[in-house]
């Protein structure tokens, strides 16, 4: 593994970022930086009483995150690779989520003057998984400032990550559903990340998005790794072109868009479903027309289907929802192992 390289691990609370980042940094042969979250002094009172101890507990992360991310660039001038358990951006998310007022104005001023002089990782890894899954993980870790965590926190928290990666373009992500891993237990789990992790590594250059969608956006357009474009990376797509347009969330017009759409799309099934009708086989002429028709009906379905997933991805980010986690998990399976590494291609 080349040199100069900082991997950072992140995601919600209990997702298992310090276990891959410690499996990470033994199988790439690289330094090991934990966040030191136990010695912040208001964690405990901060889980029991949110708004009392929000501002004070997020101010002392900060300072200590910025503390790590200077020792963070020392390491990587004279060690090479680390791997790290934690993004020092991600810092702004958990003060979106707990600050308001002047004290989310303060917060802002002071990482403002902090976050400038911090290193860019060289690829993130953001590690998902479901509430409930969460929630199982950080009960069997049974830490005890964390027994009095509230389900609706760790899900208003995964769901920050899911905005916040959404949008993040400082580094190449790659994502990384965790809801049936074990990199714990399973080896042949643990051996399919890291070697998601290498391939992202060594790709990470380049990073090209759609040529229509980057057409379409101009600088908002978003790399994706490798090429390989998930209903993910159209979702995110879709947020940054509404934001381009400045188009703000519209969660019922969006489902009215929505409804239109479909009805039109059942006009075009029906004129498919007559193009389709069998013709007399003496008569060739008829024969001809409905192959006219049936190609014309196509290109019609083919954009009104297009329309329809506009509205549905729209809808997907007004509510905060990852509309292919939602797909997978309706779907009740996952890709057959030996197929892991192939992602599909839209």
């Amino acid at each position: 593994m080349s040199s100069d390289l900082y991997i950072a691990v992140e995601g919600p609370i209990g997702v298992g970022k310090t276990t891959l980042a410690r499996i990470l940094s033994q199988e790439l042969g690289g330094q090991l930086m934990l966040e030191v979250f136990e010695e912040n002094p208001f964690l405990s009172d901060f889980y029991a009483d949110r708004a009392r101890y929000a501002f004070q507990t997020q101010i002392f992360f900060l300072l200590s995150r910025y503390r790590q991310q200077q020792e963070l660039a020392n390491r990587l001038l004279s060690d090479g690779l680390v791997v790290s358990d934690y993004l020092f951006d991600k810092d702004r998310l958990f003060a979106h989520l707990n600050l308001s007022g002047d004290e989310l104005a303060v917060y802002e001023r002071v990482h403002a003057a902090l976050g400038e002089k911090t290193p860019v990782p060289t690829l993130v890894v953001y590690l998902r998984a479901s509430t409930d899954v969460l929630m199982s993980r950080i009960a069997f870790r049974d830490r005890s400032y964390e027994r009095a965590m509230s389900r609706q926190y760790i899900d208003d928290l995964r769901r920050a990550y899911e905005r916040f990666f959404a949008d993040y373009t400082a580094a190449p992500v790659l994502s990384v559903d965790t809801n049936e891993l074990n990199v714990v237990a399973n080896e042949e789990d643990r051996r399919r990340v890291v070697s998601q992790v290498r391939v992202a590594l060594e790709q990470r250059a380049v990073q090209q998005p759609l040529p229509e969608l980057a057409a379409a956006l101009g600088e908002a357009a978003v790399p994706v790794a490798r090429g390989q474009q998930r209903l993910g990376d159209l979702q995110r797509w879709q947020r940054l072109r509404d934001q381009a347009l400045g188009l703000l969330p519209g969660l019922y017009l969006d489902y009215l868009g929505l409804a239109a759409e479909l009805g039109a799309l059942g006009q075009e099934l029906r004129s498919l479903w007559l193009a389709e009708a069998p013709w007399p086989s003496e008569a060739a002429a008829l024969r001809d027309l409905s192959s006219q028709r049936l190609q014309e009906a196509r290109d019609r379905l083919r954009s009104r289907l297009a329309e329809a997933l506009t509205y549905l991805l729209k809808i997907a980010n007004d509510t905060g929802i990852d509309l292919e986690a939602a797909y997978l998990a309706q779907a009740g399976s996952r890709p057959p192992r030996e197929q892991a590494q192939e992602k599909p291609v839209l």
